[in-house]
């Protein structure tokens, strides 16, 4: 009895994790490019990259300005951070001192629509060009909704468009309905009234005596 009860609880747990590992956008480095080095004294760089609240990722291999390192997001210190569906993040890559405060090569916020097919370009003048890939991330999730939106709201205008022009037919048939019958009673009205004139001429010619001629 324990055993199903045990694949039960971690059925639930693993369905509940389940949105979140499948919003979860990962993001890795394909290439990078350093155009200067902040040290003074000449020697090799230290280069990490690092998100608002979280742990720096030191990339070992940047070693030499203008000088182009690709990778194939498999390296053990990969991925860089995670992103979710909605949400940007603060990130930046920097220059790590021993001295004095951290050099920084360019800070921005990084989203999920900034991916065109899965790649990202982060270009800053004199200090670096690098390279993101996140599979999971793509700018046509912006456009679909967007064009998804505006679907809705031509729609919507279409609808209320439609809904009008019937508003305003039926209002003209009803109009026309009832104008109709006023009129079919008005008529009846008159004609009952000339009928009666009749009547009451036969019956003064009665109480006179007068017989028709």
């Amino acid at each position: 009895m324990k055993r199903p009860r045990f694949m039960l609880i971690f059925l639930y747990s693993f369905i509940s994790l389940l949105p979140g590992i499948l919003s979860s956008r990962v993001v890795t480095l394909g290439s990078i490019e350093i155009f200067t080095t902040h040290e003074w004294l000449p020697s090799k760089p230290i280069v990490y990259f690092q998100c608002q609240g979280e742990n720096r990722t030191l990339l070992p291999d940047v070693k030499e300005s203008h000088l182009r390192y690709t990778f194939k997001g498999e390296e053990s210190w990969q991925p860089l951070t995670e992103l979710t569906e909605k949400k940007c993040k603060r990130c930046g890559l920097f220059e790590m001192d021993s001295f004095k405060p951290d050099d920084v090569f360019d800070e921005w916020e990084l989203c999920p629509d900034v991916f065109v097919d899965g790649k990202y370009i982060h270009f800053k003048d004199k200090e670096v060009n690098a390279t993101f890939i996140c599979l999971q991330c793509s700018a046509d999730d912006g456009a679909q909704s967007s064009s998804s939106n505006r679907a809705n709201r031509k729609t919507n205008v279409a609808l209320v468009i439609v809904v009008s022009l019937l508003a305003s037919i039926l209002t003209i048939i009803g109009t026309t309905v009832v104008y109709k019958y006023w009129q079919k009673r008005k008529r009846e009205q008159d004609q009952a009234r000339f009928l009666k004139l009749f009547e009451e001429g036969d019956d003064i010619e009665d109480e006179l005596g007068l017989d028709p001629v």
